[in-house]
């Protein structure tokens, strides 16, 4: 018999971890390849993690809530016949032969730290304190003890420590008195955080709730979110630019086409592909635009990936992408907005529908916003908000002169990250999304 290692799949370029949410199969259950062991989340989308083989599932290395990290072991499954096993590795006496052979010294050397390992009290769980796996190595690695471990304040399920809660940990390590004390002398990185912690930034105060006051939990999905949004305007120095544009041509077209269109195409035809279109086109005008940055490097994309903020039952917006949004014409774009928008509704969206996304529109007219100050979506570089579409008086140029005539007009609120985004082309871009939209010809077909 043979033992297969069953892995968390990558699941797109900005997915680094996801959280398992539930097992599917318990150890002893039989299951077939393509069948479903687990579910998992990320701070996009849930998603099922399927078995590559037949076989019999003989250990889970993750309890639910534990985070893992993509390419992590999170099952073993034995299958029948002598196929090799995933997890076989080199013999260790043949390898510490060579090494003695060759270097005594380093032979010596990774013997004390074996030594030294096998000394070290392990991290144990109790009946009133689990921890998984993955936070026991953590603490494990970095040298934190029984003790500084239980006396940690746990976010998880049932109080558990996460991951998060004991990286926080070792970030503020001897600078909090949360922790019973340190068992083993001071560690390099326990000195390194001590030595920075006047460079912190002082925490929050404490927010108190009164005894009329309502307590309620974060989703997992509010938590992600608020993770992702903090660390956002960490990253990215956020700037604005705003512009108004007349829609009067649009929505007069629209008016006049869309039951036509609906009787055709089976297929409501909103604002929404429409702006998408625009946006498209203006990126192709401005590649600047759609990049992203990498260290002291900016990878400019080649395709042209729109993301879609769309709303969740629970109220959360999620961000499927529209792939190659500049090769689609107004049928096909308003088939995959309308298709997308579905089933983020009816929590039917699969891991690539919201990977590669190179840059994002959100719609806070929908909610009857005029204006809004979006953050970027990490790791693109912009993100526009589309206002109301507003009927106001406004002056109209013609040839005759100007007068002041009934109009649709709407503000474009666009975010850029200022690090590689300077304020001409940010306004440029933003312009040409506008000029698009009031060259609109009233007598198109589609």
């Amino acid at each position: 018999m043979a033992k297969f290692e069953l892995k968390l799949p990558k699941m797109g370029e900005s997915v680094a971890e996801a959280t398992i949410t539930s097992w599917l199969k318990e150890v002893g259950d039989t299951i077939e390849a393509d069948e479903a062991v687990l579910e998992i989340a990320t701070d996009k989308v849930d998603s099922e993690v399927p078995s590559e083989v037949d076989g019999v599932l003989v250990e889970k290395l993750f309890d639910i809530d534990d985070v893992v990290q993509v390419g992590q072991t999170i099952a073993v499954i034995e299958v029948a016949g002598d196929a090799p096993s995933t997890n076989d590795t080199p013999k260790a006496e043949p390898v510490q032969e060579a090494i003695q052979e060759t270097a005594p010294a380093a032979a010596e050397v990774a013997k004390t730290v074996e030594v030294a390992k096998e000394s070290a009290t392990a991290i144990v769980s109790s009946g009133e304190r689990f921890y998984s796996p993955l936070v026991k190595n953590i603490a494990k690695k970095e040298g934190v003890s029984q003790g500084e471990l239980d006396a940690l304040l746990g976010t998880g399920k049932d109080g558990r420590v996460t991951k998060n809660d004991i990286l926080a940990y070792l970030d503020n390590r001897g600078a909090t008195a949360t922790a019973a004390p340190v068992e083993q002398k001071p560690t390099v990185q326990a000195a390194s955080a001590q030595s920075n912690v006047e460079t912190k930034k002082p925490e929050a105060a404490p927010v108190v709730a009164n005894g009329d006051d309502e307590i309620i939990e974060m989703t997992r999905m509010g938590k992600l979110i608020a993770h992702h949004m903090v660390e956002s305007v960490q990253t990215s120095a956020h700037v604005q630019s705003f512009i108004e544009a007349d829609v009067t041509k649009i929505w007069n077209w629209r008016k006049k086409v869309k039951d036509e269109f609906l009787n055709r195409e089976g297929e409501n035809l909103t604002f929404t592909p429409i702006f998408m279109e625009a946006v498209a086109k203006a990126l192709r005008d401005f590649p600047m635009m759609n990049i992203s940055v990498q260290g002291d490097s900016i990878i400019k994309k080649k395709h042209i990936n729109l993301g879609m903020a769309a709303a969740l039952p629970d109220g959360n917006l999620i961000v499927p992408v529209i792939k190659d949004a500049d090769q689609l014409n107004l049928v096909g774009m308003t088939k995959k907005v309308n298709d997308l928008a579905t089933r983020a509704r009816n929590n039917a969206l699969k891991p690539d529908d919201i990977q590669g996304g190179t840059y994002t529109v959100t719609n806070v007219g929908t909610f009857g916003s005029i204006m809004g100050t979006p953050i970027i979506n990490q790791p693109q570089v912009g993100i526009l908000a589309l206002g109301a579409i507003r009927k106001v008086p406004a002056v109209v140029e013609t040839p005759e002169g100007d007068f002041i005539g009934i109009r649709y007009r709407m503000f474009l609120s666009h975010s850029y990250d200022h690090r590689v985004v300077n304020g001409a082309l940010g306004g440029q871009f933003v312009k040409a999304v506008k000029d698009y939209l009031e060259a609109w010809d009233p007598n198109r077909e589609i």
